[in-house]
């Protein structure tokens, strides 16, 4: 059992992190708690800390309306945090969508599903062009273009108020990661993983390889969502790089050989 733990340690953590952030949300919306309220777009802590969504408040100015106050501090707040520390960490941590595409990366182990990652003739800068999009679309339109569309806020409001017809929304998702490209929506299609992927470029958590450790099993390559960041691995020891890495810890929970651990993007690792 102790192992069984040890080797889910980081995806156990998600969970935790993850279904916590919704319940308080949940709570804030249905009972009044105050410890945090409102949703991944705008909220605040016990009241007094204001956050919001530095890409949503992007989208927002982009439409030429006016952006309050606390939602300029709140987004300030935010991407100083993942831009200076914790990368793009908020996509493997926070973001309910992982629950979706995690299940589908499990059902397709667990089906015994042998086609190929992709079946969509589709490349991982595809996020990048939807990202642009997003804003030149909030530009014309005057509408905050991905706030309108995004599952992230279809499925925080069906875990709230109910689902309703988001529900086919969030099966169509998890359809598309199950059958058509693996990790699909996070790892190719999703502007707001792309906006972190590039606010992540200089933070200073990051995912280390030990080379002089790493025996060539393969298996943190094949487990991680963005497994084009492990290019390093049996090369050469040091910090993953890219900004695309969620620090989600898969690579670390299926390291028997303790060659991939937490680091900093100057190359220290944790013993």
């Amino acid at each position: 059992m102790n192992s069984i733990l040890y080797h889910n340690r980081f995806l156990l953590a998600r969970r935790i992190s993850q279904i916590t952030i919704l319940v308080l949300f949940i709570g804030s919306n249905l009972y009044g708690w105050r410890v945090l309220r409102g949703n991944l777009s705008s909220s605040k802590i016990l009241q007094v800390v204001p956050l919001a969504d530095p890409y949503a408040v992007l989208q927002i100015a982009a439409t030429s309306l006016i952006v309050g106050a606390d939602a300029l501090v709140g987004a300030l707040t935010v991407l100083l945090f993942f831009g200076l520390f914790a990368g793009r960490s908020f996509c493997g941590w926070i973001c309910p969508i992982n629950l979706v595409s995690d299940g589908a990366f499990w059902s397709r182990r667990t089906l015994g599903m042998s086609h190929p990652e992709r079946t969509l003739p589709i490349g991982r800068n595809l996020r990048y062009w939807a990202l642009g999009l997003s804003i030149v679309l909030s530009v014309i339109t005057g509408v905050a273009a991905f706030e309108s569309i995004s599952p992230v806020a279809i499925l925080v409001r069906g875990a709230i108020f109910g689902f309703g017809s988001g529900v086919l929304v969030i099966l169509a998702l998890f359809l598309f990661d199950l059958a058509a490209v693996q990790n699909g929506f996070c790892g190719y299609v999703c502007p707001l993983g792309a906006f972190y992927s590039i606010v992540a470029r200089f933070s200073i958590l990051r995912v280390g390889h030990d080379h002089e450790r790493c025996t060539l099993c393969m298996r943190c390559v094949e487990r991680c969502p963005e497994n084009q960041v492990l290019a390093l691995v049996g090369k050469v020891s040091g910090p993953i790089a890219a900004g695309e890495c969620t620090l989600c810890g898969r690579c670390i929970d299926v390291c028997d050989a303790g060659a991939m651990k937490i680091a900093t993007r100057f190359g220290s690792l944790k013993g």
